[in-house]
This record gives structure tokens, C-alpha cells and sequence, in this order.
């Protein structure tokens, strides 16, 4: 259902040609196998959702744009734009604010979103605007729903979806209260981390709808029964996002060291038991993989578990 409307743009070949490399390097790896989404990677100009972005530097952060009067310095700006990384696009006060998401990720999420025609879509932060185009290009802007805190992402995101000639709605909201005016959701898919799982998400999907979240240092993967019970798992891969601003509770803060799989359950569990603790378990459980975890929502409550919902190892998330 591409909807795209072609506009000059002086780097299109270079971009074109930086596109077909990235597309290939992303199949390579395994996480592009899909063909509609594939197509979406292929057409979809990422380079026109980053117009700058910033890349560290000696004294901070250092901005690349596409309209430096240097031309290495543009060369390396789009080159930039197509390498399989995430892109730090708002710094406030040294301090990142918003990114986009390296390709080959979304790609594994998108897939692992299972979308099908006609499915309508939620996305909570909106970024540059890139990831809610590929969903344009799959589903048609009329299915698709991004929602962002700071009004002037939006606002970037709108017009960057635009220039492609993609216009879904871009609301300015919480996106932890979702956006009622546009529901109900087949999907929801948020591209920014959370400390648990916002119950008006739920409320606003049909029955058997996906949410895909970043929670600690993975996606979890939830299967919605109703407006106030779902459940799932991890998936298998690590996933590292900029904290969801305006939902309530905290995201945990992983352990700065020791292994990659200990962090996770430690922002799993860091509220309930202390390091010690923690730890004691991880090596009691054999150094558990991610997919070992889940997530259960009912009602009021949800947790965290090890293997099994009802087992033993269960651990209260931060209140919604």
C-alpha cells in the first residue's frame, strides 16, 4: 500500500544506492525476511528522516547535517544515515532526548509485530517519523497512529512523513494513556523503554491484539485477552531504548556491569530483591536467556516471572 509521492532530492541516488547496501546487510543477519517489509526498507528514504543527528565528539556531541557547506562532511552525514545503528537525533543540555532505532531492530520487531492487512496500528514515540513510515508503507496511512510527549518531535515527524508523502495521524500526548480518539488497536508497539506495561493500552485493544514493548533490556511480546489481562514473553534479542517520558513509576536502571543477561533481570527485578540477591538467582537458573521470561497483566496488577506465571519466581512490576 505504498502511498509515497516522489520530491527532488539531491542525495535520492546516493541514497538509493546507500539503501540496496543496508537492505542487504539487514537480510544477511536473518531479520529481514518478510517481503512486504522488506519492500518498506527498499523504498522508504531514511536519510529524508534525518536531515542532522549527532554522533559523539571530544568536547560532546557533534552535529552532522545534510546542508553543511563541506561536502566530506555531507558524505559522512548520509553515509551515517543508511549504517545499521541507532541515530541520536534531539540532545537537550548534553542529554539525549530522542533517537532512531537502529534498522536491523526494527526490522526484528516489526516481524516479530505479525502484522496483517487492515490491522491498525499504534505507535508510542513517534522519533523522526521513519519507523511509523514503514508502517505506512505496509499497512497505508489510514491504519497507522503515532503518538509522542514533545510537541516539537511531532511536529518533525509530520513533516518528515509528509515530504515522503505519508500522512497517518501524529499526536502530541502521553503516550502512556495511549490515544483513546484513534482506537481500537490491532497492534500497539512502543519504540521507547518502559518500567511496566500502561493499562489504557490494553483498554484500547481489540481482543487478540499484540503489544511489543521495550522493558529492561528487552522486548516483551504480549498477547491481549481483554482490556485488563494479557501475557507473553521476551524475545530472544537485547534491545536498549530512551525511557518513555510521562509514564508513571521508573525504568530501572540496569547494572552497569557484569553480563549482558544479568542486567536484564536485574531491571527486571532491581525494585524487589537487592544484587545479591539477584545475582543468587540468575546463577541458581543457569545464566537464564531472556525467552525464559514474561510478563502477566490482570487487572490491577502485573509481574514479571521466570519460566511459568503461577511459579515461583514472580516479581510486581511498578505501578502503571
Amino acid at each position: 500500500m505504498d502511498e509515497r509521492r516522489e520530491r527532488p532530492d539531491e542525495f535520492a541516488e546516493a541514497g538509493a544506492r546507500a539503501r540496496r547496501a543496508l537492505v542487504r546487510e539487514i537480510e544477511a543477519d536473518g531479520s529481514l525476511t518478510d517481503p512486504a517489509w522488506r519492500a518498506a526498507f527498499a523504498d522508504v528514504p531514511r536519510h529524508l528522516f534525518v536531515p542532522y543527528y549527532y554522533v559523539p565528539g571530544t568536547g560532546g556531541y557533534e552535529r552532522l547535517w545534510s546542508g553543511d557547506p563541506n561536502p566530506e562532511r555531507r558524505d559522512s552525514w548520509l553515509r551515517g544515515a543508511y549504517e545499521d545503528t541507532a541515530i541520536a537525533t534531539r540532545v537537550r543540555d548534553g542529554e539525549l532526548v530522542s533517537s532512531a532505532s537502529q534498522p536491523s531492530l526494527m526490522a526484528l520487531m516489526l516481524h516479530a509485530l505479525d502484522v496483517r492487512d487492515g490491522d491498525d496500528v499504534l505507535e508510542i514515540g513517534a522519533g523522526t517519523g521513519y519507523h511509523a513510515a514503514l508502517l505506512c508503507h505496509r499497512l497505508g496511512a489510514e491504519h497507522v497512529t503515532t503518538v509522542d510527549l514533545d510537541e516539537e518531535i511531532t511536529e518533525s515527524a509530520r513533516t518528515h512523513l509528509a515530504a515522503v508523502g505519508y500522512r497517518p495521524a501524529v499526536v502530541t500526548a502521553d503516550g502512556a494513556r495511549g490515544c483513546p480518539e484513534h482506537a481500537p488497536y490491532d497492534r500497539i508497539v512502543a519504540t521507547c523503554a518502559l518500567p511496566s506495561v500502561p493499562y489504557p493500552w490494553l483498554a484500547q485493544c481489540r481482543p487478540g491484539a499484540l503489544v511489543l514493548a521495550p522493558l529492561s533490556t528487552g522486548l516483551l511480546l504480549l498477547r491481549v485477552r481483554d482490556g485488563a489481562h494479557a501475557e507473553g514473553r521476551f524475545l530472544a534479542t537485547s534491545a536498549y531504548f530512551v525511557a518513555l517520558r510521562g509514564a508513571a513509576g521508573r525504568v530501572p536502571r540496569p547494572d552497569p556491569a557484569g553480563d549482558e543477561r544479568f542486567r536484564f533481570l536485574w531491571g527486571l527485578v532491581g525494585g524487589t530483591l537487592d544484587r545479591r540477591e539477584a545475582l543468587s538467582l540468575w546463577l541458581r537458573e543457569r545464566r537464564p536467556e531472556r525467552e525464559r521470561f514474561g510478563v502477566t497483566v490482570s487487572g490491577d496488577r502485573q509481574w514479571a516471572w521466570l519460566d511459568d506465571p503461577g511459579g515461583p519466581y514472580a516479581w510486581p512490576l511498578p505501578d502503571a
